[in-house]
């Protein structure tokens, strides 16, 4: 079937391919948890279902077999679903058009609805209409004569979101602001053509020669992705993406939320403002923006009242958008009077004249330090503390205390009896708290709730004054002096990362080190890959849990001021926050260990996996024995399972052999960890063994750096097939039946 007619609709299985089969219009669905049905394009020559055109995604159909795709009396193309209701048309106008129209596909991935008896009669084609990807020859602007905006709209599954980002100017060959437009160009890959005509505005572009199939999506992020398919390996790879920061896609964090890409490109409600819809912003989709916390009181007639209304002085802010410059303005207090006395502005800037801004704040940033300005914000009265008020206040407060002291001085004192336990709890450095044995004993409860213990010691909960809960680390074998333990632990408290537990305090009295860390409610990751709770965590989390641990990583050996070297990175010390954002906990221990701790890490339990060749050889210890223990911890990671067990024979199975084996045969889905196995992406899949098995080489020079780590697995960076480990190739042919380690011996089997 090559053609759609009146006589001839498309239903069920059936589809209509292109004259060379280069692409075929059918009807699919988006992954096997889909009931919803879709009329769309895809490649037919590649193994992947990769769909680059949707007729009907805000309408889609459950019934295949009674729904239909046909030419309407009128002459359009329309989708009737089962109920015989058109749910989607291409609604071309004029006298001209019959029921003897046609819809064909073209080899370039355009389906066109056109005249019968002449071929070259056009009356409708997708390129005029694209959805989530932009194929060589269809257009991206505006269509001045029929006003329609011809868009990429991200789309991925049920969700649409409308992002967008800044392109530069046009130059004559490309976008200054897009440096791939300019490479490809050069080297005579793509040819740009922009046209600004009667007919409409729009940006087109060509491959080529016989250049591999090549597709740009709008994806979920709001970020322009290249892809190109890869027949050596059969998987999309990623060639550009624009923009390369998150924050410089517009609107990234909706109406008054600010981006941070100090920490991720995550945002946050900035002063007066709460999420507007806390549930996305957990799931990281910021779009739907802040919500004031208190209403402004400017009236309705536009009036203003007295000073219910004021201003936030927001420093280090990139500007937002769509700013209105005042030019007559005597002074910053002038500039704040204009704003004051519109109702409808919510911000002001006094920087060499006066800017207002008026409705939503977009786009706002975080500065760096170097480019940041200086915003006033208006908010409600209420939001910000007056002087007036805060001195009645005081005065208030300060009478009543002396009341309550006289009348009920002996409650009072049991209660300052207690405090008096905190009295000597003070700020080292601005940043770290320093508590006595009797402070902790009593936040603590006499250390009564242990959360868990490790080679350093065991783990308790507390709860501070303020209600904040914290873990309470005991250590074990600390032979420091207090000066050096202080200076050491004052140290390892400045290093500040989103994928680092952080240290809030110490006390150290004689012989008694104990730690105190932030809290986190989810637990260890060992407890998750392997406990009863496995199935909770999808393949979207577990990437991104290691992708956050490789951040971590990073900071600790290259962001520092002096590398860290952590020495025991496995699951039982990678703590979950509530949305399961990964933080690496025990940093800096060995430093505060000295150098004889080989006794603590290996009493613990299943640390041996981990274990760097260099521990064995005795040779000093650098950043990339981290990075073989981070390989091994991967491989759990992806397959749920340890890397090595006790089988009922007493072997111990090595799995990263099984899975390098199963990795050079193509392979990898029997890996999988049986809870996720449907939806797990197989391109992240392969990049992420292929970078375990470059970590766990064994020679230390042949692994990557985390810093490389992190760019491959972001998929800034391809990844090549790693050669397969010297040991591994031992057992390459029988992995589940290997005694790699030794049953009565915890060293490693000279084998």
């Amino acid at each position: 079937m090559n053609a759609i007619t009146a006589n001839q609709p498309l239903s069920g299985d059936q589809k209509i391919t292109s004259e060379n089969e280069t692409f075929i219009l059918g009807f699919f669905k988006p992954g096997n948890s889909s009931n919803n049905w879709y009329i769309g394009i895809w490649y037919g020559m590649i193994t992947e279902q990769t769909v680059v055109w949707v007729a009907n995604r805000e309408t889609p159909i459950t019934n295949t077999t009674s729904s239909e795709l046909t030419i309407s009396d009128d002459g359009n193309l329309v989708l009737i679903n089962q109920f015989k209701t058109v749910v989607w048309s291409t609604n071309v106008k004029g006298s001209t058009l019959n029921s003897t129209h046609e819809a064909v596909i073209l080899d370039s991935g355009n389906l066109v609805l056109r005249d019968k008896s002449n071929s070259s009669r056009v009356l409708w084609e997708s390129f005029d209409h694209p959805a989530h990807t932009w194929l060589a020859g269809s257009k991206i602007g505006l269509n001045k004569t029929t006003g329609v905006n011809q868009r990429l709209i991200s789309w991925k599954m049920r969700t649409t979101l409308h992002q967008y980002w800044k392109s530069g100017k046009w130059n004559g060959q490309y976008f200054d602001s897009i440096p791939e437009m300019e490479l490809y160009t050069h080297l005579s890959i793509f040819s740009y053509s922009f046209v600004d005509d009667k007919a409409g505005t729009y940006l087109t572009y060509w491959i080529s020669g016989n250049w591999s199939i090549t597709r740009i999506v709008m994806d979920i992020s709001g970020q322009l992705k290249g892809l190109t398919w890869r027949k050596s390996t059969q998987i999309w790879g990623t060639s550009s993406v624009n923009p390369k920061a998150q924050c410089d896609v517009y609107n990234w964090c909706g109406a008054f939320g600010s981006c941070d890409s100090d920490f991720l490109d995550t945002c946050h409600c900035i002063k007066g403002f709460t999420e507007k819809n806390p549930v996305n912003w957990g799931l990281k989709d910021y779009s739907g923006g802040c919500v004031r916390s208190t209403a402004l009181q400017c009236n309705q007639n536009g009036s203003r009242k007295g000073d219910e209304d004021r201003f936030y002085e927001m420093s280090n802010i990139v500007f937002p958008d769509n700013s209105q410059r005042i030019g007559s303005s005597n002074g910053i207090k002038d500039c704040e009077s204009a704003c004051l006395n519109n109702c409808s502005c919510t911000a002001y800037s006094y920087s060499n004249g006066c800017s207002l801004w008026y409705g939503d704040l977009i786009n706002l940033k975080d500065g760096d330090g170097v480019g940041g300005e200086t915003i006033y914000l208006r908010l409600a009265a209420s939001e910000l503390p007056n002087t007036k008020s805060k001195k009645i206040i005081v005065i208030v407060v300060v009478c009543i205390g002396v009341f309550l002291v006289i009348c009920l001085a002996f409650v009072l004192s049991l209660i300052l009896r207690r405090r008096w336990r905190l009295r000597k709890l003070r700020r080292v450095e601005g940043r770290m708290m320093a508590f006595t044995y009797r402070d902790l004993l009593y936040i603590t409860i006499n250390f009564s709730e242990a959360l868990g213990r490790g080679g350093f010691g065991s783990v308790y909960k507390g709860i501070l004054p303020d209600s904040t809960v914290v873990a309470v680390k005991r250590l074990d074998g600390i032979c420091q002096g207090d000066k050096n333990f202080r200076a050491e632990v004052s140290t390892i408290g400045m290093i500040q990362h989103l994928n680092l537990i952080r240290l809030i305090g110490f006390c150290s009295e004689h012989d008694k080190k104990l730690l105190v860390y932030e809290h986190m409610p989810m637990g260890s990751l060992d407890r998750h890959l392997f406990g009863n709770t496995s199935a909770r965590l999808s393949w979207n989390t577990r990437y991104q849990i290691a992708l956050g641990i490789s951040r971590g990583l990073h900071y600790l050996h290259e962001k520092c001021r002096d590398c860290i070297i952590h020495c025991d990175i496995k699951p039982e010390n990678i703590l979950l926050d509530e949305l399961f954002v990964p933080k690496i906990a025990d940093f800096g221990l060995a430093k505060l260990l000295g150098h004889d701790f080989s006794r603590v890490l290996t009493s613990m339990r299943g640390t041996i996996g981990y274990l760097a060749p260099e521990w064995i050889s005795g040779t000093a210890l650098t950043a990339k024995a981290d990075v073989y223990s981070y390989g091994m911890m991967l491989l759990e990671i992806i397959f749920g399972k340890r890397n090595r067990r006790q089988e009922e024979n007493n072997d111990v199975s090595f799995f990263p052999a099984f899975a390098a084996k199963k990795l050079v045969e193509g392979d990898i889905q029997c890996l999988l960890d049986v809870n996720f196995v449907d939806d797990a992406n197989m391109e992240e899949l392969e990049r992420a063994l292929k970078v375990a098995l470059w970590c766990v080489q064994w020679e230390e020079d042949s692994r990557p750096s985390m810093g490389k780590i992190v760019q491959l697995l972001e998929g800034l960076t391809n990844v090549s097939m790693p050669p397969i480990p010297r040991p591994f190739e031992i057992f390459a042919d029988n992995p589940y039946s290997i005694n790699y380690f030794s049953n009565t011996s915890s060293n490693v089997s000279s084998n």
